[in-house]
């Protein structure tokens, strides 16, 4: 049965998700703050259309936070951890200087912490102004990716300009500034000192900006409601989707491709070298899906799949990505970790179920060796096989800050070589490599001798279907079916359902559950 496509809403609450990562906030961080925005703008009287427009710049507005990752992680280490520390400071003037100073290169020699002082001194607001023009260029291709109204596209560009003009990167000032970011930037920052000082600190923390970062009509709007606007549901998800865009119909499957698609380009920002990535994952993974025969429902998972599945990277620190050396055994946990996380931004959107259980199973190996949780080939099925591998061939062909890119044939040498240690599934690694256009050593027969048909009434004997059954939806005679049965089982080895079932399993035929 088709599934029904998840809601706009749901997968822009879903990059919400990774955004809180890359931000170094908890969960639903996004979330609370676009039903303080929509709250905010309800009192300064602001327009239907305007209203919408600010929970949707609400949600976008930090799509690009992780852009400088790179940047951020050689000046000062861990680039989330900075990111979340820089929301207690206001971002101007003295206190702001000595905060980046202080964390400048935190836990580094002397020297290299004075070299680096002197170094932002000269050239610290040149780079912040680049950083600035990177950040609003990529958030708002990516809410034009996601098909997001114009009046958001523009407002997300000014994200880091602010009200008495000392922002960037272009230091427009007061109205210059679209309301809904004005409105969204407030809601944004309280949230946070809601959640770690209490709605007075909130209060406090806006009158101290007000007029400085902080529109002062916004400020009093907040000021004059704190409780109201900044009180949050118990669940957060729920009021966030309820409060989104009225008309936010369920999109055409094209439209779902769209900001799935947007997603992946998102996540490969994190860093320079994965740059365009999650579209080769995808496209690849995609054909070697149909050279195995996939159905047409299967090949879209597995292409939607390829998109998404490195958005838990977002979740770990550039410092580690950018890291040339051996990682340390911490280090390793929290790479093991960020498919996990792909998994906990993608599971409660509505119709992808399929997509989040291949998406966060791409590092799985079939000895049981691969993570997040360690699966072993019968609970692999063909998708996350051929995604695996996919996945393994694309991530060869891109360099690494430990090792130059490999080429094509490097590449697929270092598939084979899995594949023959029991890594990875030798069919699925056939279908990619050939899929990229290798030649393939393999015979076109499977190595079980199965024909196609005897694969077709594998599955159906695995699900439990009897010979009747399997008669009536093939269009065949039963004593037929019996007949194809008795030859699978023969080739096979087995002498019943229950052992056709687990061949079925252990070799990537059927899909667990």
């Amino acid at each position: 049965m088709a599934q029904t496509p998840p809601r706009r809403s749901e997968l822009l609450a879903a990059l919400s998700l990774a955004i809180d990562l890359g931000l170094g906030q908890p969960a639903e961080h996004i979330l609370r703050s676009a039903l303080s925005s929509v709250r905010l703008a309800d009192r300064l009287g602001l327009s239907p259309a305007q209203r919408d427009a600010t929970y949707l710049t609400t949600m976008l507005m930090w799509v690009a936070c992780h852009v400088d990752s790179r940047e951020l992680s050689a000046s000062f280490g861990d680039d989330i951890q900075i990111r979340g520390d820089a929301y207690l400071v206001d971002w101007s003037g003295l206190p702001y200087m000595r905060f980046m100073a202080s964390n400048l290169a935190k836990g580094s020699p002397l020297p290299k912490r004075i070299g680096l002082m002197a170094q932002m001194a000269v050239t610290g607001r040149r780079q912040q102004v680049e950083r600035y023009h990177g950040h609003c260029a990529a958030a708002g291709l990516l809410a034009a990716e996601m098909g997001l109204p114009a009046s958001v596209q523009n407002a997300v560009s000014f994200s880091f300009e602010r009200w008495d003009g000392s922002g960037g990167p272009v230091g427009v000032s007061g109205e210059e500034i679209p309301i809904e970011l004005r409105v969204a930037i407030v809601a944004d920052v309280a949230e946070v000192f809601s959640r770690v000082a209490g709605v007075a600190g909130a209060v406090a923390m806006a009158k101290e900006r007000r007029g400085k970062q902080f529109d002062p009509a916004v400020v009093d709007a907040l000021v004059a409601d704190p409780d109201g606007i900044l009180a949050q549901p118990d669940d957060v998800w729920a009021e966030a989707l309820a409060q989104a865009p009225a008309g936010d119909e369920v999109p055409t499957d094209a439209h779902v491709d769209q900001i799935l698609v947007a997603l992946g380009d998102f996540a490969d920002m994190k860093c320079p070298f994965t740059l365009g990535h999650s579209r080769a994952v995808a496209a690849l993974a995609a054909s070697a899906a149909v050279r195995s025969g996939m159905s047409d429902e299967q090949v879209r998972d597995l292409r939607r799949a390829g998109h998404v599945h490195n958005l838990g990277r977002i979740g770990v620190s550039s410092q580690i990505w950018e890291k040339a050396a051996v990682l340390s055994p911490a280090e390793v946990e929290r790479v093991r970790l960020y498919p996990y996380l792909t998994g906990r931004v993608l599971e409660r959107v509505g119709g992808l179920e399929a997509v989040t259980r291949l998406a966060m199973n791409h590092q799985e190996l079939l000895d049981g060796s691969g993570y997040p949780r360690g699966l072993t080939a019968a609970q692999l099925g063909q998708g996350d096989r051929i995604l695996a591998a996919a996945v393994a061939y694309e991530s060869a062909l891109e360099p690494r800050p430990y090792r130059s890119a490999r080429t094509p044939e490097e590449a697929a040498d270092r598939l084979r070589r899995r594949a023959s240690s029991g890594l990875l599934d030798g069919a699925a690694v056939d279908a990619v490599l050939a899929a990229a256009g290798h030649a393939t050593t393999r015979s076109r027969q499977r190595e079980d001798g199965l024909t196609p048909r005897e694969v077709e009434i594998l599955l159906l004997v695995a699900r439990g279907a009897s010979n009747k059954e399997i008669a009536q939806q093939l269009v065949l005679s039963e004593k037929t079916v019996r007949n194809h049965v008795e030859r699978t089982y023969a080739k096979l080895g087995v002498s019943n359902r229950v052992g056709a079932s687990l061949y079925a399993l252990a070799h990537g035929l059927v899909a667990p559950t």
